[in-house]
Formats: C-alpha cells, structure tokens, sequence
C-alpha cells in the first residue's frame, strides 16, 4: 500500500486481527475485559520495541497466554504504583530480541510507558476491541456481505475526539483524618506519570474540616483505565497516606 493512501477501516481490522484474537483468547480463559484491554494494549507497545508477543499470540497454547496475561497485569499494577513485590516476566524477556526486559525499565520510565499505552487505548484500541466491528468483518470475508459495508470502507484517520471532563474523572475518598492536600495528589501523578492531569478538586468544607472526598480531573480518558485495571475500586499510596480512587459519575457528590 502506497504511504499516501488511507487506510480504510478493514485495513486496519485486518492488521490487528491477531491482536483482537488475543484479547478475545484472554477474556475467555477468564481475565477481566478492562485488564484484557490494558494488556494487549501494553504487548502491542512493547512490540514496537521487538518484543514479539502479539504476533506470536496465535502459537501458544491457553497456560501460556495466561501466564503472559499475568506478566502484562503485573506490570500494570507497577505502572499504578503497587511496588510491594518483585517484578518478574521471564516469558516477555524470552520474546525480548535480546532475551532479556530489564523490569526496572518499567519502574523508571513509568510516563513513557503509560503514554504509550493509553495511545493505543484511545486510538486504535477503539478498533481493536469493537467486537461489532470484527462479527461484520467477517461475514464480509465469508461472502455473507455481497458489497463492503460502509463502516468497513469508510478512512480510518485517527482524531482526537474531544471527551467531556466527567468521562474523565475519578472519585476520591479519604479515610477520616487522613485526607491528602490536592497539591501531593498531583504532584504524585505528575511524578510518575508525566503531564496527566486537568486539575484536582476538593470537597468544600467549613469551620476548617478536612474534606472526605474530592475528583481527579484526567486529561485522557484511558488513564482511568490503567489506574482502575478492571477493578471497581483501588487505593493509592501518597507518602504514608491512602486514597481510594473509583470511577467518577455525575450523580456523585458535587466536587
């Protein structure tokens, strides 16, 4: 294909067939969709570094998908910042060309990571895990379909389409008497993360009482997705503190 031409979208679902194939291999043998997402986002970047795991997909058997679905959530977990235990990926470092991931590469260069990903979560990704999309893919292939549906001819150009601040934000709980100032909320993102946040919100409190609850504000939607992982609700450490962090809906308090 002629690098002037626009792909279409079938171009673009055939190309990452084996990527949607994985996802749908992870979520049958049990892993969470939202994890299932996240990790062949995550396999998908690591292999514009070589690290040949989604091309590979197709050859290995049920226990080694789950074993790589392992190594891909606990490097999540790492990139959320749970550094509790010893990061080991010994199948993601035999499909290394080199043979070999240093893990502290994920610990060092968190931002580049989590940027990488999320780029796929909001691009490509919203090919890759459109299970409508692959059901009319291939019934066209099959010859179900005498003519190209229009959603399969249609140009893919990726566009960043702007997502409004709800669908960008979580909910903030503290335990009483342990709330964390705004600024080390976002000075702690910011630090491992790189530049990821709109702004954070407190709850508006009077007589001096430290406020409960507050909202994190994203700048992209799938970095709600990689702090959550499939999970409804996780915690944080910020120094020797807790958050609680959920997703955010409009119907919550007002912050």
């Amino acid at each position: 294909m002629a690098d002037n031409v626009t792909p279409t979208v079938r171009d673009v679902l055939f190309a990452y067939n084996t990527a949607h194939e994985a996802y749908g291999r992870f979520v049958c043998n049990g892993v969470n969709q939202e994890q299932a997402r996240n990790a062949v986002a995550l396999l998908l970047w690591l292999e514009q570094g070589d690290v040949e795991a989604i091309r590979h997909m197709g050859s290995f058997n049920d226990n080694v998908l789950m074993h790589l679905a392992a190594e891909a959530n606990s490097i999540m977990l790492y990139l959320r910042g749970e550094q509790s235990f010893f990061l080991e990926i010994p199948l993601l470092s035999r499909l290394a060309p080199q043979g070999f991931i240093d893990p502290g590469f994920f610990v060092f260069h968190q931002d580049l990571v989590v940027r990488g990903v999320a780029d796929i979560l909001d691009g490509v990704g919203a090919l890759i895990f459109d299970d409508r999309l692959y059901r009319l893919l291939a019934r066209y292939q099959t010859g179900l379909l005498g003519r190209m549906p229009p959603e399969l001819a249609a140009p893919y150009t990726f566009r960043s389409v702007p997502v409004p601040e709800d669908c960008r934000s979580m909910f903030i709980t503290f335990s009483r008497g342990q709330h964390v100032d705004r600024e080390d909320i976002f000075n702690h993102f910011r630090n491992k993360w790189g530049d990821c946040i709109v702004r954070v919100l407190m709850e508006k409190t009077t007589g001096g009482a430290p406020p409960m609850y507050g909202r994190i504000i994203f700048k992209r939607k799938a970095f709600i997705s990689l702090v959550l992982n499939g999970e409804q609700l996780v915690h944080i450490n910020i120094g020797d503190r807790q958050i609680w962090l959920r997703k955010y809906y409009p119907c919550m308090r007002n912050v």
